[in-house]
């Protein structure tokens, strides 16, 4: 806020101090996600993130099908955004849980159709604490071609996540979740998935994310997953 408070798309020094804070930030969030610095882009939290990875993806493919799969038990961040967009004509798959609220990738299997674009089904439940099997739905889903995002709010920061294990193609986070400040979060992105903007405007986040970036939430961010991911390591 004081010491390193310039603008990280400006030329000036002040402003390259702070391009260096946001690239250092970037750099720990990809390491908490063994993946490449690149494909993080940073958020205004969870519920942003959550829906930029499902109207995205959704409008960026609307040639190739218009179905999601989800769970019935995901954040509102998702349920919402998909009631959203069966409101502009896609078509969503809601699978029930289990008395444990469990979603099997079997079920994933049985509900894909040729028109399915995308499956988001959550790491861990923030209601009951259920941990889902999201590596063996991620699997399923790019065997059979078809994107997959994990809302992962709850559990970064208190479980280990790698998003080549799980075979994720984005991944929603949020800071304040792993004692972060609020109102930061973000969402990874695999090189290369097809998605569209959810926010117009400046070529910031490489052209991919408008608006200038909160600099203190995001090195609180860094700074916090880097200690959350310490803790992980030392237990």
């Amino acid at each position: 806020f004081s010491e390193c408070y310039g603008n990280a798309n400006s030329i000036h020094s002040t402003g390259l101090d702070a391009r260096k804070a946001l690239n250092a930030a970037r750099k720990k969030v990809a390491a908490a996600l063994n993946c490449n610095p690149e494909e993080v882009y940073f958020t205004s939290g969870g519920s942003e993130s959550d829906n930029w990875a499902l109207k995205g993806v959704a409008f960026a493919n609307r040639k190739k099908g218009n179905h999601i799969i989800t769970s019935a038990i995901e954040h509102h961040a998702i349920l919402h955004t998909c009631q959203w967009l069966e409101a502009q004509g896609w078509q969503v798959t809601y699978l029930p849980v289990d008395a444990d609220g469990f979603v099997t990738a079997q079920q994933v299997e049985n509900a894909l159709r040729p028109d399915t674009v995308l499956v988001s089904v959550m790491a861990a439940n923030n209601e009951i604490g259920t941990l889902e099997p999201v590596a063996e739905i991620g699997a399923l889903c790019h065997e059979r071609g078809v994107l997959f995002h994990t809302d992962a709010v709850q559990a970064v920061g208190a479980m280990p996540l790698d998003v080549e294990a799980l075979h994720a193609d984005m991944l929603s986070l949020s800071a304040h979740k792993f004692d972060g400040p609020k109102g930061i979060g973000a969402l990874y992105i695999r090189k290369g998935v097809k998605i569209d903007l959810l926010i117009h405007g400046g070529a910031q986040e490489r052209g991919h994310r408008a608006g200038t970036e909160n600099l203190p939430g995001i090195v609180g961010l860094g700074k916090a997953i880097e200690l959350a991911e310490e803790g992980l390591a030392e237990n």
